[in-house]
């Protein structure tokens, strides 16, 4: 995306709302005061996208952090998600409130819902996913958020959601890196005007020990990292790298005085598997449980 000059520059959503193109992701950041420290540096180095989820354990945390950051909140974008035992109606709303109050907001920028099917529901998920929504475009109709979306659907699933959503989400957040592009999943969202973020868009760390990727990078002057989240960019994704090192969090964005050419893009397209996944959206039972607070 050669309109894109830095990391604050902005998607707009189908809604109207506009989205910082890069955010600072805080899966697996420690809600102690290392995490903490990584928040406040993000902040520092000029992120303002957070994204977080009650699933990461360090909402409170982040809100520390924010808050310990002295930036308004206005000039903040921050995401969170809702866990799957949180599903339904009331329980949406209610985990809403918690999620608002750990983040120290009395508003979300984005919620998404976190995977379409919860475990113990994989009969009913449609009902369970229709109540959800109902609730989500509840808050998104008081202005409690600014824009709606979710996380690991996949066109099925999608499909499922439009038969009774009467606002189609904003935003699909999916696994999205060169060795698990999800084609059919970013063709879909693409052509209804969903914008797609990118987790573990560094390949899980798989990408640091990729020799195509290094020679790339070797090419440009740049890491691996940078690498692939310029090819996210250059898709139109929305990345979402992590980590809790500075440095890391600083090249991470450095993405902005470089292009990959069109025979760069077609080497890291030609990477892609139907394999390479960390999780499956239809499998959830088999990984995930109720997390402890």
């Amino acid at each position: 995306m050669t309109n894109l000059k830095n990391k604050n520059d902005t998607y707009t959503l189908s809604n109207g709302v506009r989205i910082p193109c890069i955010g600072y992701g805080t899966y697996k950041t420690p809600a102690d005061e290392t995490g903490k420290a990584a928040v406040l540096a993000a902040l520092q180095l000029g992120f303002r996208h957070i994204d977080t989820a009650t699933s990461y354990h360090n909402e409170e945390m982040v809100g520390c952090a924010i808050e310990e950051s002295g930036i308004p909140r206005e000039s903040l974008f921050i995401t969170s998600k809702l866990w799957n035992d949180d599903q339904g109606y009331e329980e949406t709303l209610a985990a809403f409130e918690r999620s608002c109050q750990w983040l120290g907001t009395d508003y979300l920028d984005l919620y998404l819902i976190h995977w379409p099917i919860c475990p113990g529901f994989q009969e009913s998920w449609h009902e369970r996913i229709w109540d959800t929504w109902r609730a989500f475009e509840k808050l998104y109709a008081d202005g409690a958020i600014r824009a709606i979306g979710v996380s690991n659907f996949l066109p099925h699933h999608l499909d499922v959601l439009a038969q009774q959503a009467d606002i189609m989400p904003m935003v699909d957040q999916l696994e999205l890196n060169p060795s698990y592009q999800q084609r059919e999943a970013v063709q879909y969202c693409k052509e209804r005007s969903i914008q797609l973020e990118a987790w573990a868009p560094l390949m899980r760390g798989k990408a640091f020990s990729n020799q195509k990727l290094k020679a790339i990078a070797a090419r440009h002057g740049k890491d691996v990292g940078q690498i692939c989240v310029r090819w996210s960019l250059q898709k139109g994704f929305l990345p979402l790298p992590k980590s809790v090192h500075p440095e890391r969090v600083k090249s991470n964005a450095e993405v902005f005085d470089f292009s990959l050419s069109a025979e760069e893009m077609e080497t890291l397209d030609a990477m892609n598997t139907t394999t390479e996944y960390t999780f499956h959206p239809d499998h959830c039972d088999e990984w995930f449980r109720k997390p402890a607070r």
